[in-house]
């Protein structure tokens, strides 16, 4: 698996699936080596930030340089485990731990005020001032129980969702 140059076998197409907790069917594995295949343009068998860049609607999405981070040298295991979280088999759970980590730029299993303010900053660009997104993200998170300086973990994201 990891020369893009070879095929899947049924077993690597079974152990991704399996890794990705059946959020793909083998088909869709198949289609996805195809495309993890042409991002990788120099077949080292991981793709790079850059060649990740290549495809249009990555390089317009408003988070594209904080999943970078999340993206950056994936083999094709874990990119079918990144894009996981986008196919509608997906989970609630699943789902939230990927926005989490969004969220979570640090890594390490806690989401601050300014995590929160950087997101919302790469959201919104320049259509609202800082001190906007302050008062907004303050009054929301006043609203949900938490002050600025509460520091999120991943149940407080899942509260959040069934709340």
């Amino acid at each position: 698996m990891g020369n893009t140059s070879s095929m899947l076998t049924q077993y690597d197409i079974e152990e991704v699936q399996q890794h990705c907790n059946n959020a793909f069917s083998q088909q869709e594995i198949v289609s996805l080596y195809e495309r993890f295949c042409q991002l990788d343009r120099n077949g080292g068998g991981f793709v790079s930030g850059e060649e990740f860049l290549s495809v249009p609607e990555f390089a317009v999405n408003p988070l594209s340089q904080r999943l970078l981070t999340m993206l950056d040298g994936l083999n094709f295991k874990e990119f079918v485990a990144f894009l996981s979280a986008f196919s509608p088999r997906a989970t609630v759970q699943q789902k939230i731990e990927f926005i989490f980590k969004v969220y979570d730029s640090d890594g390490n299993g806690k989401v601050t005020f300014n995590d929160m303010l950087d997101v919302l900053h790469d959201l919104t660009g320049q259509f609202i001032s800082e001190h906007q997104r302050e008062q907004v993200l303050t009054k929301v998170l006043e609203e949900a129980g938490y002050t600025k300086e509460s520091l999120l973990v991943m149940s407080d994201f899942v509260k959040a969702y069934h709340a």
